[in-house]
């Protein structure tokens, strides 16, 4: 499939995985790009270089599990292609698990829902690893049970298997991208913030980081701006279109070595905490990208401690401007 020409809309492309997917769609010379999201977490300040870099981008503050509002929007800007990244993450889904599940399946079906009756041609929707559930082997390849650990997971992997159920039942052009641990610059820094933005803050305010349980526990960490290229090049091959693909670096962190990244690039020297595991935490997360290795050639271009100086440099960046506005 080639993007150029196409009519674009990506739910969640105010939030982090999303905006970087926006930038890395606008190379493609879309004809219209929309994005789609309510702000929860979400902040137009990701979308400031995509507004100046492609001036017709639209924005609609809506909740895509609302089928009215998507229906408007789908036939207002005629969309060819949706990248379906709206989402709750997984610490809401420990604060309020009912809400989080049902909304996660919600727009999921939405979604769906609105492909099975014509309103686009081709949906991308991205899954999480944490469908997986911690690793029964490594690496941990597409066809790795669901060993799902919280309720955000269970809402994902149920996320997924809807996907799959309209693709097959209703003939849906759908295909499932399952990303590992993203991080990068615009991750959610704020409530329901992931490790990385935490211990950045917490070390600039002279404060130790804090690692849950060991610190042994192991996850795929990938930069975003790698897997939203991959995203993109995978819609692109034809041959990768209908099923589930992993999208990770391959290689296997501890959570130890991770915020022992962090510190160096902060320069930091004290000590590090440690506090109970917590609950629903998986132990082990290594993928299999031997699928988008075949299919796209996908090999990361970002080495793990290139990509963390990068990422505390936008944060401190970004901290320093708040104290100052």
């Amino acid at each position: 499939m080639n993007l150029q020409g196409k009519s674009i809309l990506v739910t969640g492309g105010a939030g982090f995985i999303g905006s970087h997917l926006v930038d890395r769609l606008i190379r493609e010379q879309p004809a219209r790009l929309t994005v789609v999201d309510n702000l929860w977490l979400g902040k137009l300040a990701n979308l400031q270089d995509a507004f100046q870099a492609f001036p017709g981008l639209q924005f609609y503050q809506e909740d895509s599990a609302s089928p009215r509002a998507m229906t408007r929007i789908l036939k207002q800007e005629a969309v060819d292609v949706v990248f379906d990244l709206a989402t709750i993450p997984l610490p809401a889904s420990l604060v309020r698990p009912k809400w989080s599940a049902r909304q996660i399946y919600d727009m999921a079906l939405n979604i769906c829902e609105l492909g099975r009756k014509g309103l686009y041609e081709t949906l991308i929707h991205c899954s999480s690893s944490e469908a997986y559930g911690s690793a029964a082997y490594t690496p941990m390849d597409e066809a790795h049970p669901l060993l799902v650990r919280t309720p955000y997971a269970a809402a994902k992997a149920a996320a997924d298997l809807l996907v799959q159920s309209y693709q097959h039942t209703f003939g849906l052009d759908a295909t499932i991208v399952r990303p590992f641990n993203n991080y990068g610059p615009r991750q959610n820094d704020k409530n329901y913030a992931g490790i990385i933005p935490i211990v950045i803050k917490r070390i600039r305010e002279g404060k130790p980081p804090v690692i849950y349980g060991d610190g042994e526990q192991t996850r795929d960490y990938s930069f975003v701006k790698d897997v939203v290229d991959g995203m993109v090049r995978l819609v692109q091959n034809d041959a990768a279109r209908g099923g589930v693909i992993n999208i990770a670096s391959g290689e296997e962190v501890t959570v130890n070595r991770l915020v022992r990244g962090i510190a160096a690039a902060m320069g930091y020297e004290g000590p590090i905490e440690y506090a109970d595991e917590r609950p629903g935490d998986v132990r082990r997360h290594l993928a299999d990208v031997s699928r988008a290795r075949q299919l796209i050639g996908y090999q990361p271009q970002t080495v793990l401690e290139d990509g963390l100086q990068q990422t505390v440099a936008w944060y401190l960046q970004q901290f320093a401007a708040q104290e100052t506005s």
